[in-house]
């Protein structure tokens, strides 16, 4: 199943995407709320009442309200939160070869995550960004996981329960501000806070039941077998796969939850998959050829990533009509 967040005159609606077409929950089911953060806080029981309805559709036993003229948003417009793991070995290892240091052994004991602004959740569209965020501005393709129910001190190998389904996610990053905030050992923060990007719907865990794959050696939890590419302008920049994660989410679930609750509604970012940021792509062409082209994203850019099973999530980047800039206000 497939559900989208939408805006039809002014309202954020819940509806079930089938075969092309956007269909109301609420107008289907009374018991099913308007919005995803409520649906979500509703557990199981709100969960199998739009899988029903979703079934019906697809039988063509049900003639559903079907939406004509709305906005799509982001899946969960308003997240309880945000985190960001880093679960690719590929892409952490790239980064560090291309600045001249080694591989941090702590990446394989354990996985990490970060905070990031929850109120700067967006979806497919335009993604306004000021003149300091276009100082080396970035994308970063990952997939990102819904919570769906609330708990604490989960195990790993319980972990998978508490997914509500899974997204595709652009960590948008302005490395300059990233890089120079980071040189006192805190954030990442404003080089992070501004936007991060998923969509275009939320597709439950049973739609990908059949690219299941084992977890890497060592590891536990499920993985998935499905293509991660991004273009930029109609160009490939990067590939990779879901099945590339070295840690799973269900680890870092585990991780998250350890002596707090996880909530219904929390977003979790896997991390970059490898090839997937510029910071990654241009430190390894510099590394083999001191005077390569470096690229960043530009006004008028046009992103587009796309994971099997997950759809494709489409931006435009605009520069704010602005010249306030925090990095000239430096002492």
């Amino acid at each position: 199943m497939k559900l989208v967040s939408y805006q039809t005159e002014g309202i954020v609606q819940l509806g079930v995407f089938v075969k092309g077409h956007i269909y109301n929950l609420h107008s289907c089911d009374k018991l099913i709320p308007h919005t995803m953060s409520e649906f979500l806080a509703g557990g199981v029981e709100l969960m199998d009442r739009a899988k029903v309805i979703n079934t019906q559709i697809l039988a063509g036993q049900l003639a559903a309200k079907e939406e004509v003229f709305f906005e799509l948003l982001a899946p969960v417009p308003n997240p309880t939160s945000c985190r960001d793991g880093y679960a690719f070995r590929q892409h952490v290892a790239a980064a560090r070869r291309n600045r001249g240091v080694p591989m941090i052994p702590e990446f394989d004991q354990y996985p990490i995550f970060y905070f990031t602004n929850h109120n700067a959740i967006q979806g497919p569209g335009e993604i306004v960004c000021m003149p300091d965020h276009f100082q080396k501005l970035d994308f970063e393709l990952e997939i990102a996981i819904v919570i769906g129910k609330k708990g604490r001190n989960i195990l790993a190998k319980d972990a998978d329960e508490y997914i509500a389904g899974f997204m595709i996610m652009n960590d948008m990053s302005a490395r300059t501000l990233q890089m120079e905030e980071m040189l006192l050992n805190l954030g990442p923060a404003k080089g992070k806070d501004f936007s991060t990007v998923i969509g275009p719907w939320l597709v439950t865990p049973d739609e990908l039941a059949q690219h299941l794959v084992p977890a890497k050696a060592g590891h536990v939890g499920n993985n998935y077998n499905l293509s991660m590419k991004c273009w930029v302008n109609g160009q490939e920049v990067s590939q990779g796969n879901v099945a590339d994660m070295d840690w799973t989410f269900a680890e870092i679930i585990e991780r998250c939850a350890y002596g707090v609750d996880i909530l219904p509604g929390d977003v979790i970012g896997s991390g970059t998959v490898g090839t997937g940021c510029f910071l990654e792509l241009n430190g390894t062409k510099l590394l083999n050829d001191p005077n390569a082209q470096t690229q960043w994203l530009q006004d008028g850019d046009i992103v587009e990533m796309e994971i099997a099973g997950l759809g494709m999530l489409s931006n435009t980047i605009r520069k704010a009509d602005s010249d306030f800039s925090i990095l000239k206000l430096k002492k």
